[in-house]
């Protein structure tokens, strides 16, 4: 299950970049929201199971509720996925 969590979460965090490129994309003189409303759906989908996933293995790996909260706000905050991987789940793998 730690697997499919640090997929996850590379997948939540690149998804979530994207998304920031096309929102200011779609600021630009020439922009369009095409690029948002496609990437929007899955990336929504993504934090779902991202947020799902840590509820899940909070228990399995005895998570401390500050650990809990960091691997939950790297989810809101940009490249804090790719932080999250390398700081708490690498280590478990």
């Amino acid at each position: 299950m730690l697997k499919t969590f640090r997929i996850v979460a590379f997948l939540e965090g690149v998804s979530y970049l994207l998304l920031m490129v096309a929102a200011i994309y779609k600021r630009l003189p020439d922009g369009s929201d095409e690029y948002v409303k496609l990437l929007g759906m899955p990336h929504g989908l993504l934090f779902v199971a991202y947020i799902a996933l840590a509820i899940f293995l909070r228990t399995t790996y005895k998570w401390n509720s500050k650990t809990f909260i960091l691997i939950l706000l790297g989810s809101l905050i940009p490249f804090g996925t790719f932080y999250v991987d390398k700081k708490y789940l690498k280590p478990l793998a």
